[in-house]
C-alpha cells in the first residue's frame, strides 16, 4: 500500500469537491441566465464571456482528469474562426458558441459535477478524515460529546472503551482510503470523461484533421531528412570521392615519371576511400541502424541505452518485429529523448519500459533530472510529436519543475513475428 499515494489523493479529493461546488455550480448558474438572457438580447454579449470561462474550468478538469485519475480526454471544442468587427461579430461568436455540441455537454456536465462528482470525489477525501476523527474522539474529545448521545459510523461513543473502537473503526476508514483513494479519482475521471470527452461525431472531425496535420508533418519530416541527406553526401563523401577521382587522374601522370609520388598518392587516395566509406556506413546508419533492421526494437533500444552517457535501465516485455518504418520512428524517438535528457535534464540515471499490448506500442522514458520539460517549446520534443503523428502516434510528458519527467509514447501497431523479447 502506497501511503503517500493514499494521502495525496485524499487531499486531491478534497480539491475537486471544492471546485465541484464552487466553480461548476457558480458556472452553471451564470451560464443558465446568460443564455436565457439571448432572447432579450443581453446574452449575445454575456453568453461568449461566460462560456469561454466555462471552458476554462472544463479545460482545468480535463487536465487534472489526466494527472490524478490517468484518465486522458481530449479537448472538443471546434476551432474558432475570425469573427466580424462591432455587433455582427459579436451575435455571430453567440451563434457559434451555442451551435457547439461540446457547449451543451459542459453544460450538462457542470450539472452532474456538483451532485456525482462531489460525492464522489468528497468519498475520497472523507475516508481519510473521518478515520482521523475516530482517534481524535478517542484522544477524550468524546467527553463532553456523551451527553448527546454521538455516534461515530454504528458505534455509540458514551465512554473510553467505546472511543477506543471508534478509533479501531478509524484504523479501518482510513487504511481503506490510502489502498483505495487513488481507485476513486480514476472513476472521478472517468465520470468527467464520460461528459467532457468529444462526441463520436467530433472524435471523427479531430480524427481527420489530426492526420492531415500528420501527412503534411511527414511530407515536411521527409524533406528535412533528404536535405540532410544531401548535405552529409555533399559535403562529407561526395567531397571525398571527387578528391579521390582527381588523384586518381594525377597519379596516371605520375606512374611513369615520378613512381614514387605516384605510391605515395596511391596510399592517400586509399585512406580517402576508407574515410568516404565509413562516412557512408555512418550515414546509413542515420538513416535505418543495423541493429535495428538485424536485431528488431528491442535490441537496438539497449544498445542505445549502452552507448548513452547516463545510466539506463531498459525492460522489455512482449516485444516482437514491427513493421520497419514503426520501428524506426519508435528508435529515433527513444534516441531524441535520451539526447534531450543528456543535454538538458542533469540526471543521473533513466528508465526504459517497453510493452506492446493490445494493438498498442507502449515506451515510457523517465529520468531523475530537474524537469520542466514542455514540447511546445520548440525543443526535440515537438519533433518527436511530429515523427510519430505520421503513425498516429502521441507523446505525452509529464515534467513538473524539480522532475521526475515521464515521456510515454503510444504507437498503434502489430507484431508481424512472434521472436518477442521479455526482459
Amino acid at each position: 500500500m502506497n501511503v503517500r499515494a493514499g494521502v495525496t489523493a485524499s487531499a486531491r479529493g478534497l480539491g475537486l469537491a471544492l471546485m465541484s461546488m464552487v466553480f461548476s455550480l457558480v458556472l452553471f448558474c451564470f451560464s443558465v441566465v446568460s443564455i436565457a438572457l439571448v432572447i432579450v438580447g443581453i446574452g449575445v454579449f454575456t453568453t461568449p464571456w461566460v462560456t469561454s470561462a466555462a471552458r476554462a474550468n472544463a479545460n482545468a478538469r480535463r487536465r487534472l482528469a489526466e494527472e490524478w485519475g490517468g484518465v486522458r480526454i481530449p479537448v472538443p471544442y471546434r476551432p474558432e474562426p475570425q469573427w466580424q468587427g462591432g455587433i455582427v461579430g459579436r451575435v455571430q461568436r453567440c451563434q457559434w458558441v451555442l451551435k457547439d455540441p461540446a457547449t451543451w455537454r459542459d453544460l450538462l456536465w457542470m450539472i452532474v459535477d456538483p451532485i456525482a462528482g462531489f460525492v464522489l470525489a468528497m468519498f475520497a477525501a472523507a475516508l481519510v478524515l473521518y478515520g482521523v476523527w475516530g482517534f481524535v474522539l478517542a484522544a477524550g474529545v468524546w467527553r463532553p460529546m456523551r451527553d448527546v448521545g454521538y455516534w461515530y459510523a454504528f458505534i455509540p461513543v458514551d465512554d473510553q472503551l467505546t472511543a477506543v473502537a471508534a478509533a479501531a473503526l478509524g484504523a479501518v476508514f482510513i487504511a481503506l482510503g490510502l489502498r483505495y483513494n487513488p481507485d476513486i479519482l480514476h472513476v472521478h475521471g472517468r465520470l468527467t470523461h464520460v461528459f467532457l470527452a468529444p462526441d463520436h461525431e467530433r472524435e471523427l472531425q479531430m480524427r481527420i484533421e489530426h492526420l492531415k496535420e500528420s501527412r503534411a508533418d511527414a511530407v515536411d519530416v521527409s524533406a528535412a531528412e533528404l536535405r540532410r541527406i544531401e548535405r552529409d553526401l555533399h559535403d562529407g563523401a561526395q567531397a571525398r570521392l571527387v578528391a579521390m577521382g582527381m588523384s586518381l587522374g594525377t597519379i596516371e601522370h605520375l606512374v611513369r615519371t615520378d613512381p614514387d609520388k605516384a605510391a605515395q598518392l596511391l596510399a592517400e587516395t586509399r585512406k580517402s576511400s576508407a574515410e568516404a566509406l565509413d562516412e557512408l556506413r555512418q550515414l546509413v546508419r542515420g538513416i535505418h541502424p543495423p541493429v535495428l533492421a538485424e536485431r528488431g526494437l528491442a535490441d537496438a533500444v539497449r544498445a542505445l541505452a549502452l552507448r548513452g552517457t547516463i545510466k539506463t535501465e531498459v525492460g522489455v516485455e512482449h516485444i516482437g518485429r514491427m513493421a520497419a518504418p514503426v520501428e524506426a520512428a519508435a528508435y529515433f524517438s527513444v534516441s531524441e529523448m535520451l539526447t534531450n535528457v543528456a543535454k538538458h535534464a542533469e540526471a543521473e540515471r533513466v528508465w526504459i519500459d517497453m510493452r506492446h499490448e493490445e494493438g498498442m506500442l507502449r515506451i515510457t522514458v523517465t529520468d531523475d533530472g530537474k524537469g520542466g520539460a514542455d514540447p511546445s517549446r520548440g525543443t526535440g520534443l515537438a519533433g518527436i510529436e511530429r515523427r510519430l503523428g505520421a503513425f498516429d502516434g502521441v507523446l505525452a510528458v509529464n515534467s513538473p519543475l524539480g522532475g521526475p519527467t515521464t515521456a510515454t509514447i503510444e504507437l498503434p501497431c502489430d507484431v508481424l513475428s512472434a521472436d518477442v523479447h521479455s526482459s
